[in-house]
């Protein structure tokens, strides 16, 4: 690979290049039972099982759907919540060959029915409360159906228990066969089918390891798995702990008195989340000195970091503290702060070892940008996708001569770190002037009564478009008021980019993983004006 400016940056160790294993997914579990069949792999509330009883579980099940004629490349959605049957089923489908669709287990039956239609799975796995939702769906009688959390004959734990062992040869082509249909969110219409392929998910996950391995020590780390396992943060991360046979201390979702009680119970080492998270960690009353000392890293996806909160958890946790940035079309990761090195606040970080990236025009897309002009960032490495589903529309207009488009904009420093400055389609024209809403939530963060904040960009008869922000006050500043914060922004931001409309709210809405919806925001606000002009 052709050095970088970024490659300057990198810690002692770390490689511009990795030789990238061709290993199934199934394989990291079986080389991590092999190495420590008598580790503890998984911890669910009062379930807990090794290693060996893992691979034992994956294989029982997988041979219970071989025995039913499952075969190579069989689509299978899994519609669970965290839990352990989710990880022995996603193995087991991955041990036969066959391809796993990853479905919210939040979805209503209108989502649902999309999903099945474009990703045609012809086996279904889920707990007994989602029937109700399949029953409103026409065709799912063609679903080979498998309940979880019953003990009728067609239930995972009869399977399991039929300790079928004649499985068929594994036969995985890791550069290839598609492992994973990870549904995008649908905010820009119809949820796409991202098709990940073996290759592109573990050597993802090698990438992030070259970036932890200074500070990991394999068989001996224990992560916190919060993130919806359907997810694709989630995916990384659970694969990511089979490949350091480390502990996965599963909770079902986020909540974060239960996060407090586990971490202060297990101590894990490695914690994954968003900002949204970290914020409800670190404002939770009960928190108290050295509850958060057991962790090494702390890693933040999905959405920036406020760079406030970052200095907050430095001082509570002690941990090093890495910002990274993903998206499903790459698998997951493909920039991150280095753990040790230089860490430039409010920067997503560099790219990641087997990763180039570059700032292009807006306009086509075609002409690199200078250094601190913003552009659209694109993403060329292993981690990137094999395409969407049944969409070659999209996947040209998103894959092209081999990079990503990403539709987020981003600006590179002299250095080559990189920094997120908003979406294509998020951008606010106020004016003739281009507003990037992160930096207005970046300084109403900076204000000590503010928990939570999202700025998005409304219609103005005379502007085109005008600034809202919508903001959750924490416990202790109720009583600021909407001219204190404006105020505020007044003394750090440009005229045109401060807030001519706020809001307070007790919460915001926010997808499973805790990323804020700012399009919902907007067209709950849409509808207000209608509604208003009627």
């Amino acid at each position: 690979m052709t050095t970088r400016p970024w490659h300057f940056y990198y810690e002692n160790g770390v490689p511009h290049e990795l030789d990238l294993p061709l290993l199934s997914l199934y394989d990291l579990l079986e080389t991590a039972t092999n190495a420590y069949p008598s580790n503890i792999a998984l911890v669910d509330k009062d379930k807990q099982l090794t290693y060996e009883e893992l691979k034992n579980s994956v294989d029982f099940f997988a041979g219970a759907l071989h025995y039913r004629s499952f075969n190579k490349g069989d689509r299978v959605a899994l519609m669970l919540p965290n839990c352990i049957e989710y990880i022995i089923a996603f193995y087991a489908v991955q041990r036969l060959g066959g391809i796993v669709v990853q479905v919210n287990p939040q979805y209503k039956s209108f989502e649902l029915e999309h999903i099945l239609a474009d990703a045609n799975p012809k086996w279904f796995i889920h707990n007994k409360d989602q029937k109700e939702k399949l029953d409103k769906i026409n065709g799912t009688e063609r679903l080979n159906l498998i309940v979880v959390d019953d003990e009728r004959e067609n239930s995972m734990q009869t399977y399991i228990n039929e300790r079928r062992g004649e499985l068929p040869a594994l036969s995985i082509n890791p550069m290839k066969d598609i492992a994973i249909l990870q549904y995008t969110g649908g905010t820009t219409g119809k949820s796409k089918g991202v098709m990940l392929s073996h290759f592109n998910i573990v050597g993802n996950i090698h990438q992030s390891l070259a970036f932890f391995s200074d500070n990991i020590k394999k068989s001996e780390e224990c992560f916190l798995g919060i993130a919806p396992m359907t997810h694709a943060l989630a995916v990384v991360n659970m694969n990511f702990s089979i490949l350091l046979a480390a502990k996965h201390v599963i909770l079902e979702k986020f909540d974060k008195t239960k996060v407090l009680e586990a971490i202060r119970l297990y101590r894990p080492t490695m914690f994954f989340g968003t900002p949204t998270m970290y914020i409800g960690i670190l404002h939770h009353p009960d928190l108290k000195e050295g509850d958060l000392s057991s962790l090494k890293i702390c890693a933040s996806g999905s959405a920036p970091m406020p760079v406030e909160v970052i200095k907050e958890l430095e001082i509570k946790a002690g941990a090093k503290i890495t910002e990274g940035y993903g998206l499903s079309e790459a698998t997951n990761a493909t920039h991150r702060t280095p753990v040790g090195g230089l860490r430039k606040v409010g920067s997503i970080g560099v790219p990641i070892p087997n990763t180039d990236a570059k700032i292009v025009d807006l306009a086509t897309g075609n002409t690199e940008m200078p250094v601190g002009q913003p552009g659209e960032l694109i993403i060329n490495g292993p981690q990137v996708m094999q395409g969407y589903l049944n969409n070659s529309e999209e996947t040209h207009n998103v894959l092209r001569n081999g990079w990503l488009y990403t539709g987020d904009i981003a600006v590179q420093d002299e250095d080559g770190y990189f920094y997120i400055v908003g979406r294509k389609k998020d951008m606010i024209v106020s004016g003739g002037f281009n507003i990037y809403p992160s930096e207005v939530e970046e300084v109403l963060y900076q204000h000590p009564a503010v928990m939570e904040a999202v700025v998005f960009g409304v219609p103005d008869s005379y502007l085109g478009e005008k600034v809202k922000a919508v903001v959750v006050l924490n416990n202790l500043s109720r009583k600021t008021t909407v001219e204190e914060l404006l105020e505020f922004c007044n003394d750090k931001l440009a005229r045109y980019k401060v807030p001519r409309l706020m809001e307070f709210r007790e919460s915001l809405p926010k997808t499973y993983v805790g990323k804020i919806l700012r399009r919902t925001l907007k067209e709950e606000y849409m509808k207000e004006v209608q509604q208003e002009n009627r």
